[in-house]
């Protein structure tokens, strides 16, 4: 069955006729499930289930639910989900080029992709095309709430069936994705039946696009493309080539113009002198190319010489219009060469994985103004400067900026905030949020011994069946991680737990491990630090960089990670952004197992005990 293919526009409707889903960067694909057979249908036709035998093997596993009605087809798109927002499109490519069967198990076991849901075709083997989206919608949602399946896309997770929801307001739905660095958005027309193999105007894309200016370097005669390069230094740098959206008097008038000008003509291609400007709408920079290419504009009012590397890459980043970066060539770290422009694009590029853990919390940062090279300082109250959409929440005297979107978060990298330190509650809740356990080490010597802590923590954890989480803490040490229902646990609760932890690990091996807070009288043991958990405190979150000369990062792992090749000096800026990139993140889970987290019977028997 060929699919429904939607039109692109660059506005998107915005009557109430029409609802609103986000486009995810995957593999178009149709779910045929029947009794016998399950096949995941290409756009061309093709199976997908033996390149990803994790869909298959999941939808066995369910199976039992679902064989009463079944056959059943389902319209989604395969994808490597990055967040909640995005979808990694060049990992789901190597995937879909691997040929090593070996190879593809191992991948598939380590990072699933997940099959989102946006339509449903058949159910029981009665078509539904002809009903209205709308009626369809309505359908497929009810099966995902009576199945208990994932109503939103969620990364980090086994179930692998998920569902895509809609939205009425496009200014919301846009403002996730343009957060989450997404693909675009889908518009639907509410009363738009499902038209098999039709590009339809009852479905819309708007694409997310990003936009360089640059010029063109070359006209490639035999194939029709435009090169086209930026300055880096006094060099030109490559970034990619375009063809489309030049309508025909365009494409013919600067075909000529090259053609008058043209330096040289090697084996077709003619090389021109930086001179024509022009803007370019691409998707993404993914391997030293531009992603889906698409000529926008001619820019007669810039020089080639204001077409830099440094401004692509600022554009690249797709900051928030209301944020001007700010010298972004600025030394920040000496010993990794980090300018301002590195610092604020890592930044840019971790907002979908730090923010969550910010949000709706009281925010104290340490801010370098004059990079690690000079003094910081903290900053709790929100200065006076301040644009007016940065939230705060009074409380003890002090404006807490609290940082709850894109467009503060990098107001605050701007500002040159480096570490982010947040609380361990919320404040919409007196409550604890969660429960963090600092392992800190003499020095970077002794990590060994945070390893050590670690492991043995994880094995008393999991024989209680309680759901942790671990990161460097970007220095010396590690930090475990236990998510606690919202409006559940007072402090005095958490305290019994964690004082009771901290002794048993000094019990077992109190030749490692002390709870003594004088250093000097520590003897190069570890301090298991459950003092640190306590109303007012903080610390440093997931993903935050940290203001020393190594510029490593507070780092979540997976637990399989932490054995004694761990090395916390490993966590620097590319490597983490490669991890997400490549491995996802180890906490994507984090806010669905607070939901499951069952801490009652341990906390009961600790008081039922007297336990501390």
């Amino acid at each position: 069955m060929k699919p429904m293919l939607p039109t692109l526009k660059s506005i998107a409707p915005l009557t109430s006729d029409w609802l609103f889903e986000i486009k995810y960067d995957g593999f178009r694909a149709i779910l045929d499930w029947d009794h016998d057979t399950i096949h995941l249908w290409s756009r061309n036709e093709k199976d997908l289930l033996p390149q990803f035998p994790e869909i298959k093997e999941y939808l066995l596993s369910i199976y039992d639910q679902f064989k009463d009605i079944l056959p059943l087809i389902f319209d989604g798109e395969l994808v490597v989900l990055e967040n909640e927002g995005k979808a990694n499109f060049g990992e789901l490519q190597k995937r879909g080029r691997m040929k090593s069967h070996d190879r593809i198990q191992q991948v598939a076991y380590k990072r699933p992709c997940t099959y989102l849901v946006f339509d449903l075709l058949t159910i029981n083997g009665n078509a539904l095309i002809d009903k209205s989206y709308l009626e369809r919608k309505k359908m497929l949602k009810g099966l995902f709430v009576t199945y208990q399946l994932p109503l939103n896309p969620t990364s980090g997770t086994f179930e692998l069936l998920q569902y895509i929801p809609n939205e009425q307001h496009f200014d919301t739905i846009w403002e996730q994705v343009t957060t989450d660095d997404g693909e675009g958005i889908i518009a639907k027309l509410k009363k738009s039946k499902w038209e098999i193999g039709k590009r339809t105007e009852t479905w819309l894309k708007i694409k997310n696009w990003k936009k360089v200016s640059c010029f063109i370097t070359a006209f490639d005669t035999s194939n029709g493309y435009y090169h086209v390069g930026v300055f880096k230094g006094e060099q030109i740098y490559q970034i990619g080539l375009f063809l489309f959206s030049l309508d025909p008097d365009q494409k013919k008038a600067l075909s000529q113009v090259i053609k008058a000008n043209a330096l040289n003509n090697q084996n077709g291609v003619l090389n021109i002198h930086p001179s024509i400007c022009v803007d370019i709408h691409y998707l993404e920079w993914y391997e030293e190319q531009l992603r889906e290419p698409h000529f926008h504009e001619f820019r007669f009012d810039l020089s080639p010489e204001s077409c830099t590397y440094e401004q692509f890459l600022l554009d690249e980043a797709a900051i928030p219009r209301e944020i001007t970066v700010t010298h972004p060539d600025k030394p920040l770290w000496e010993k990794e060469q980090i300018k301002k422009l590195d610092f604020i694009r890592y930044m840019r590029e971790i907002s979908p994985f730090i923010l969550p853990f910010l949000r709706n919390r009281t925010l104290t940062v340490i801010r370098y103004p004059h990079g690690v090279f000079g003094e910081p300082f903290y900053q709790k109250n929100c200065p006076d400067y301040a644009p007016n959409f940065i939230q705060t929440y009074h409380q003890e005297n002090i404006d807490y900026i609290v940082c709850n979107d894109l467009k503060t978060l990098m107001w605050l990298a701007n500002q040159l905030a480096i570490e982010y330190h947040i609380p361990f509650s919320t404040i919409n809740n007196p409550y604890v949020s969660e429960i963090v356990f600092d392992l800190d080490p003499p020095s970077r010597n002794e990590f060994h011994l945070a390893v050590t802590a670690s492991l043995m923590m994880k094995k008393i954890f999991d024989q209680l069946n309680i759901i942790s989480f671990i990161k460097t803490s970007g220095n010396k040490g590690l930090q475990i991680y236990i998510p606690l229902i919202d409006g559940t646990y007072t402090w005095s609760d958490t305290r019994l737990f964690t004082e009771f932890i901290a002794n048993y690990l000094v019990t077992e091996r109190s030749d490692l491990f002390t709870i003594e807070r004088m250093k000097k009288k520590r003897n190069g043991r570890l301090y298991v630090d459950f003092i640190q958990h306590a109303e007012g405190k903080t610390i440093i979150a997931p993903y935050s960089m940290r203001g020393h000369s190594d510029a490593l990062i507070a780092t979540p792992l997976f637990w399989d990670e932490v054995n004694e090749n761990l090395n916390p000096e490993s966590f620097t800026i590319p490597t983490v952004l490669h991890r997400v990139n490549t491995l996802g993140c180890p906490f994507a889970n984090y806010v669905k197992a607070k939901t499951i987290q069952v801490f009652d019977p341990v906390l009961n028997f600790l008081k039922a005990n007297n336990l501390k």
